[in-house]
């Protein structure tokens, strides 16, 4: 061995002790279970930038349309099948959420049903609910008394209540009409 290359290797040894391949090979600190209880309902926090809407409705209802849809409105009277979830605007608690959920539209908080009859079907948007067009001064569940609303509402489909009724309760099959009995064969 030259004296080249000894003094390359001696070298080359202190950076092997710092390189990344070394500390890949060092174990991981072993995990211990918990015996924490997390609190239910598990409601995640919205970051604040979520809790705002860029315009807003006469009446005061926020909202941000974050994917356009196409076709037409429901209305008052329709049912609305939604993707939701619902969260305080002051801290980003979420207090409600759900997966294709059909809501009547004129059986729902003010705000929200204003909101419904804005979108289009296939929309994604972030609606504001002030107090005043949510609960008021009454608390509702975890959500406390005067406390301003955010959803982010999925608008997948609507019908009106004669459509779900149909929907719902088909028509009887009509009584099969007696056929004429085949002549016998000789």
């Amino acid at each position: 061995m030259t004296i080249l290359s000894r003094v390359a290797r001696i070298v080359a040894l202190p950076l092997l002790a710092v390189s990344p391949i070394a500390h890949a090979q060092t174990p991981a600190p072993a995990v211990k279970p918990s015996t924490a209880i997390i609190p239910l309902p598990l409601n995640p926090i919205v970051p604040a930038a979520q809790r705002l809407c860029s315009a807003k409705t006469a009446s005061g209802l926020g909202y941000s349309v974050l994917r356009p849809g196409t076709g037409a409105k429901p209305t008052a009277s329709d049912i609305a099948l939604i993707n939701y979830v619902g969260y305080l605007a002051a801290t980003g608690a979420v207090f409600d959420q759900n997966m294709q959920s059909p809501l009547p539209i004129d059986q729902v908080i003010p705000g929200f049903s204003e909101a419904l009859q804005t979108m289009n079907r296939t929309a994604v948007v972030r609606f504001c609910i002030p107090a005043a067009l949510g609960y008021g001064a009454r608390e509702a569940g975890s959500i406390p008394a005067n406390s301003d609303l955010v959803f982010q509402v999925e608008l997948l489909d609507f019908k009106t209540a004669a459509e779900v009724q149909a929907m719902n309760n088909p028509p009887a099959p009509a009584p099969a009409e007696a056929q004429p009995a085949a002549p016998a064969k000789p």
